[in-house]
């Protein structure tokens, strides 16, 4: 079969519940009111040279019959919806910031006498510079704001524990 034989199915749930497969792509398209090709959906306007009038060939476009409203109009329904954030981290990268906190403290680049920074840690697999280690801990600082000072709490009181 060649590529232009085989039938798609849309993405959209709407379009998929409304589509007929009987029907041609244009004619569903149609009856749903969506255009297939935008350029003819939006004509752009063309200049007209001074002087000149452009001929029109006499026929006027027939106003299209949309069947199938529901389907521009659910489409539009969750167009309007705000979109959700998450507002969870992943665990992984949960666990490389408690990793860098408790080895590293707020080193994120070496300065003189120190010979580790988190930036040239073996765990840094993705090379990440510490301007983007910072902004990943402050990351994490800002979605989880206990569970921070929690951690950072049990530091604390590991070192007073180990002195």
């Amino acid at each position: 079969r060649s590529p232009r034989c085989r039938r798609l199915s849309p993405r959209s749930s709407h379009i998929r519940h409304a589509w007929d497969p009987t029907k041609s792509m244009a004619q569903n398209l149609a009856e749903m009111g969506l255009a297939d090709d935008p350029n003819k959906a939006v004509p752009v306007p063309k200049k007209k040279l001074l002087g000149m009038e452009v001929e029109s060939d006499g026929r006027k476009q027939g106003k299209k019959i949309v069947r199938k409203p529901y389907v521009v109009n659910e489409m539009e329904y969750e167009a309007s919806l705000p979109e959700k954030k998450s507002n969870t981290l992943s665990r992984d990268l949960i666990d490389y910031v408690r990793y860098m906190i408790q080895n590293h403290g707020e080193n994120y680049k070496a300065s003189t006498g120190c010979p580790r920074e988190m930036a040239r840690d073996e765990k840094n697999y993705y090379q990440d510079t510490p301007k983007q280690i910072k902004r990943k801990i402050n990351v994490y600082k800002n979605f989880y704001p206990e569970e921070y000072k929690d951690f950072i709490a049990s530091l604390k009181q590991e070192k007073m524990d180990v002195q």
